[in-house]
């Protein structure tokens, strides 16, 4: 039964154009991707032992063998290191992150009137926003996760119009987080309540995509103000490590600026 290496490693090889890693296509391919001979090739072990890997029946290469196959796979750093951490060969993260915000950066963010701002803990539960920051996403009506929202609130098919790319994009950063995680109780929460209730999820998790850098822009159609699009700007909140600060900001002197200042206006306008 295949390991979660090597599930990982199997679905790694079948995204590989042979083209992009040197290897001329030569007729039909029974499978997409590289052929396992060719990744032990480029890794310069034998077909045995890394077939062995993606069946499950290894589960332990050494660290050299592991940097290897991740450069044969053209893996970035970021699925290096999700392949380092599946075979075992680094720690994983055991401290608990604070589920609260500290109440300075709370009153700082409530006062940052300018862009919507966020505060994300480590599983991207929203532990915070500024005003304009709930009013860009509506006051999540049916979740305060941005994992659990795009599969859970029907909404956000409609706020986002690239729905299906920040779904794939959100999906492959939360999987970095399991690997480093995995007993975390709020991610294993998160995790099996999506694999149980969405099979779009259950599609999208069973890829096994990876990806540390997250999306630099997003567009919005937001239901108030019309389409927007956005810049995404991320810090880590280094008072309480896991948790993020997340900003949006619209190019000056764009319609989106302009509509973002209408959405600020509304938020002081009387209510009734």
């Amino acid at each position: 039964m295949p390991s979660p290496l090597g599930e990982f490693l199997a679905h790694s090889r079948s995204r590989v154009d042979p083209s992009t890693v040197g290897i001329e296509r030569g007729g039909r391919r029974r499978v997409p991707g590289l052929r396992r001979e060719e990744v032990a090739a480029r890794a310069d072990v034998s077909v045995d032992y890394y077939t062995r890997l993606e069946q499950g029946r290894e589960v332990s290469p050494s660290p050299a063998v592991a940097e290897s196959i991740g450069r044969a796979l053209a893996l970035d750093e970021h699925g290096i290191a999700h392949l380092y951490r599946l075979a075992g060969l680094t720690p994983t993260r055991g401290e608990a992150t604070p589920a609260t915000v500290d109440p300075r950066l709370h009153a700082l963010l409530a006062e940052w009137r300018e862009h919507p701002a966020v505060i994300l803990g480590h599983a991207f539960d929203v532990l915070d926003t500024n005003p304009l920051g709930e009013a860009l996403f509506l006051g999540f009506p049916q979740s305060r996760n941005m994992l659990a929202s795009l599969f859970v609130d029907p909404t956000a098919r409609d706020l986002y119009a690239d729905w299906e790319q920040i779904a794939e994009s959100t999906i492959a950063g939360f999987r970095l987080l399991e690997s480093a995680q995995p007993r975390d109780p709020r991610i294993v929460e998160l995790r099996d309540g999506l694999l149980a209730s969405s099979a779009e999820f259950r599609s999208y998790w069973n890829e096994h995509r990876v990806q540390g850098r997250r999306l630099e822009v997003k567009r919005f159609a937001h239901p108030l103000v019309g389409d927007m699009t956005l810049s995404i700007h991320s810090f880590d909140v280094r008072a309480a490590p896991g948790q993020e600060l997340v900003v949006y900001r619209a190019e000056p002197g764009t319609v989106s600026a302009r509509r973002l200042g209408r959405l600020r206006a509304s938020l002081d306008r009387p209510s009734g």
